[in-house]
């Protein structure tokens, strides 16, 4: 078992590939393996995106991972068995493997389940984070809205079609990062709205990427907005 490869969750950032840490940018040199999350359709994630300026793909063993958005249980038990089947192939050879996820590896992100799965299934391997700037932390800056100061409340929360949840989370707290708001804009619009909160919002899509589109309130209406897309609400 002393052969087996070492598994390493390393978070990237959340899009200005600068913004990767040291240690991070060391483990994609030393790694022979590279897994990511793919798309269906084959063109790159946003994770493998954020790394293309630091890896040679020839030089690596590049492995993508497909998962699905779905809550059918039994195709995500077999796309999800299958990723951690690919990656132990590797690591049984004794290769460690570098999964790269934007943002933190342990906040929200893809690494937490392959993990928890990777521990269920083969025990035996080892495994090691490496934290990353997450969206919540690049939006603060890239916005220049302070989180949180003195004896400040603040929190992060998946937006939710929950009209009441939604507004004592704003009542609650004294900063809120919503994410995953894009399913449920027109809820915090009319909700922002209601509370005089209007001007004290900002919607930021793939913060700090070269894709990157801030959003004040007024200029949503009618938008699709995309999935990596958060809302910043300071009071």
């Amino acid at each position: 078992m002393h052969n087996l490869g070492k598994l390493y969750g390393l978070g990237v950032g959340p899009g200005d590939p600068e913004l990767i840490t040291v240690k991070a940018f060391r483990m994609l040199k030393e790694c022979p393996v590279i897994a990511y999350p793919k798309k269906l359709r084959g063109s790159k994630s946003y994770a493998h995106r954020i790394i293309d300026v630091y890896i040679q793909p020839e030089e690596k063993e590049m492995i993508g991972l497909v998962f699905p958005m779905t809550k059918d249980e039994e195709t995500l038990e077999r796309e999800w068995s299958k990723s951690v089947e690919l990656i132990y192939a590797s690591l049984v050879k004794g290769k460690d493997v570098a999964f790269v996820t934007e943002g933190d590896p342990m906040l929200y992100s893809t690494f937490i389940h392959l993990m928890k799965l990777m521990q269920e299934k083969h025990p035996e391997i080892e495994i090691e984070t490496v934290p990353g700037i997450s969206s919540f932390n690049g939006s603060a800056n890239r916005l220049g809205i302070p989180l949180a100061d003195g004896d400040d409340h603040v929190a992060m929360i998946p937006a939710q079609d929950n009209y009441e949840l939604m507004k004592k989370a704003i009542e609650d707290h004294d900063a809120v990062v919503f994410i995953k708001v894009a399913k449920v804009l027109d809820l915090m619009l009319e909700l922002l709205n209601e509370m005089n909160l209007y001007d004290k919002a900002v919607v930021v899509t793939k913060v700090t990427s070269d894709e990157e589109i801030i959003w004040k309130l007024d200029e949503l209406e009618g938008v699709e907005l995309n999935y990596l897309s958060l809302m910043v609400v300071r009071k």
